[in-house]
């Protein structure tokens, strides 16, 4: 089976794609499946640690030829606020409840869930029922799913990094 062999970040490649695939946020989130296209084209994603296909990507394949990452629409709610200060507090109590937010200059988007539409609404957020790709920011540590990844399966890095602590932990 055919496979890919680079992963191109939306925005840095210009071919015509030979195929799409569709796919929403859970299935773009990927280490190895194999993957049938929108007009039968099958593959293999192989990569040595999961990746975070984001709308736009280009999954190159080891002939060449392109195939375009689509993100499926999917249920979401925009938020608006009256003014940059409420939007950051509103943004503060999603990240607090470790919600995926999806930041679009003076709108957030999330996935809808009737509770936290509440608790927007009740901070100050103005809401907006929306269908459209959800891509949300990555962790603060990169863990799996950060913006602008350009990593194809065969260009890995390593991501370790010493967590020693110089001090004592003596409890007397």
């Amino acid at each position: 089976m055919i496979r890919v062999s680079t992963i191109l970040s939306a925005g840095t490649w210009s071919e015509v794609p030979a195929d799409t695939i569709t796919l929403d946020r859970e299935d773009r989130h990927r280490r190895r499946a194999v993957m049938t296209a929108a007009n039968g084209l099958s593959f293999l994603l192989d990569a040595p640690s999961a990746v975070h296909l984001h709308h736009g990507d280009g999954l190159q394949l080891e002939d060449g030829r392109i195939v375009e990452v689509i993100g499926a629409d999917e249920d979401l709610v925009e938020i608006a606020a009256d003014d940059m200060a409420h939007l950051v507090k509103i943004s503060w109590h999603l990240g607090n409840r470790h919600l995926p937010s999806q930041l679009l200059g003076s709108v957030l988007r999330i996935r809808r869930d009737h509770v936290i539409e509440d608790m927007v609404t009740r901070l100050g957020g103005k809401l907006t029922a929306v269908s459209a790709p959800f891509d949300p920011e990555g962790g603060a540590y990169g863990h799996g799913q950060t913006q602008g990844h350009d990593h194809g399966p065969h260009h890995g890095h390593s991501h370790a990094h010493d967590h020693s602590h110089e001090h004592g932990h003596s409890h007397d």
